[in-house]
């Protein structure tokens, strides 16, 4: 049976995001049709789990005026707001704390005194979750990571294990000065209550330095190699990307480049570009490689190049924006004017 409670980390402040996260938290922006988090959610309500903890941190609101009746992706969510920055297994701690004595003896404990996933609320995959799953009761592990193939793991953890899965070595982060190939730590893990046990409370402790270097060094940490798609969408390529990458086909599901709700000139030039609910594209205007979030307007004549156009912002007749731009909500780009890189 695949568990049923599930904990994801979306508490960070999205800097990389910025000016898009100045209003929301990262796992609210949109990634085509919906928030980021509904995504992920859903992932996770595909598998089995109807009952999901947020360990939030900034702007906690946004959340539940998103979904007043508790239920996001096909899921029940529930939230525990970090009073400081804990750290991802500090985080874990707290949330699932908070989750237990939220629910209390009467409506069924500890949600996570049994077999749990969690995630990182900012990574969408297609890997078969179920494989993972099996790999972790095969091996009687403590705890179980889904690892990703990388041309470059300088950003993130470098896993080692053997033929059978078992981590050898957990490197976050690897500093070596250039570019290093492996598979790296994907943010999708399967835990045993056990894991929560080994993180001390009250202060911030990192998953991937302390928590999961003890468990590897007592043989209890296995990870599963997977090619399956996966994407940390936390900085502006990556969240791009993951816009085009729902509409290009690289998905297991594709869906439509253009909301119904959006207007789009028929003389208009729509290349690989999502344009959300509200937005408007004028006669002439060329959109490639982007995203024009909603209530967005590119006026006519415009060229968009692999940039983000935040909700209600403007993009002036002729203007021009390359470059992975970020236009925050509500920003203007004034006729004929010209942005290339960075944000406004």
């Amino acid at each position: 049976m695949s568990p049923r409670s599930a904990l994801v980390l979306a508490g960070g402040l999205g800097t990389r995001l910025r000016p898009l996260t100045e209003q929301r938290p990262k796992q609210m922006l949109p990634i085509v049709d919906r928030p980021m988090i509904e995504h992920v959610v859903a992932k996770l309500a595909a598998e089995g789990v109807d009952d999901v903890v947020l360990s939030l941190g900034y702007r906690p609101d946004a959340f539940g005026l998103a979904y007043p009746s508790g239920r996001c992706g096909g899921a029940g969510m529930r939230y525990a707001t970090e009073p400081e920055p804990l750290g991802t297994a500090g985080a874990l701690l707290f949330a699932a704390r908070r989750a237990a004595a939220d629910n209390g003896m009467a409506v069924g404990g500890d949600p996570f005194s049994e077999t749990f996933w969690a995630l990182n609320g900012d990574v969408l995959t297609d890997a078969p979750l179920s494989e993972l799953l099996a790999l972790h009761r095969a091996r009687d592990a403590e705890a179980t990571i889904l690892t990703i193939p990388m041309a470059d793991a300088s950003r993130y953890g470098l896993v080692e294990s053997d033929d059978s899965g078992r981590v050898s070595q957990f490197v976050e982060k690897p500093a070596t000065g250039g570019a290093v190939s492996g598979w790296i730590n994907a943010g999708v893990y399967v835990l045993e209550p056990s894991v929560l046990a080994r993180i001390p409370p009250g202060r911030p402790v990192s998953m991937e330095r302390e928590t999961f270097a003890a468990v590897a060094a007592d043989g209890a940490l296995y990870a599963l190699r997977s090619d399956a798609y996966w994407i940390d969408a936390g900085t502006p390529a990556s969240y791009l990307q993951a816009n085009i990458d729902l509409i290009s086909g690289r998905r297991e599901i594709t869906l439509d480049a253009l909301s119904p709700r959006a207007v789009v000139s028929p003389a208009a030039d729509v290349v690989g570009s999502v344009v959300m609910e509200r937005a408007v594209v004028e006669a002439g205007a060329c959109l490639r490689g982007s995203v024009v979030l909603p209530g967005g307007r590119i006026g006519a004549g415009a060229v968009v190049d692999d940039s983000v156009v935040g909700y209600d912002a403007v993009v002036g007749p002729g203007a021009r924006l390359g470059g992975f731009t970020l236009l925050g909500d509500g920003e203007t780009v004034a006729a004929g004017e010209s942005l290339r890189g960075g944000c406004r």
